[in-house]
């Protein structure tokens, strides 16, 4: 194995959900090094700011000890050349998320030739899980504590407007 390869786990990450967190654990086993790239997407409205999604995502995977938390803006495809990696994680939830990110995986080998995209599948119970449900969730004052980490829950509960 090349214990210098780097897998890099790119989304907006708002909030951090147990989906996320198994896909991550899953990349861990399978990479010697992995990055979770958390960005701010312009297409969608946060409920958390960038700084506070880093640090969501440093708490909730302290416990796996080849991840490190890292944020940027702009292309990943500029990213992972700053970085010097090439292999791109994406987590498939139902064949409906399997169209768009089969474009983006095309997109980004369009872009640099060398980018590799490896997909996996969290665990069944999660499948159905998204952030922007955990959101709504949230907001409409349900329980949504068994589908995010400790601390993301926290930060949840304590935030104004949900």
């Amino acid at each position: 194995m090349n214990n210098n390869l780097i897998a890099v786990y790119p989304g907006s990450f708002d909030p951090p959900t147990n989906g996320h967190i198994d896909i991550i654990s899953r990349a861990s086993i399978i990479f010697p090094k992995v990055i979770v790239a958390i960005t701010h997407n312009q297409s969608k409205e946060h409920l958390f700011p960038l700084e506070e999604r880093v640090e969501m995502m440093k708490k909730s995977t302290r416990h796996l000890k080849n991840i490190k938390v890292d944020s940027f803006s702009g292309l990943l495809v500029n990213y992972l050349d700053k970085i010097g990696g090439f292999v791109v994680i994406r987590g498939l939830r139902a064949l409906a998320d399997f169209e768009y990110e089969f474009q983006m995986a095309l997109m980004n080998r369009t872009l640099n030739k060398k980018i590799e995209t490896v997909f996996l599948m969290p665990d069944q119970e999660y499948t159905f899980l998204s952030s922007s449900m955990i959101k709504e969730i949230a907001i409409l004052n349900g329980d949504f504590k068994k589908f995010v980490p400790p601390v993301v829950y926290k930060k949840m509960k304590n935030k104004k407007g949900i």
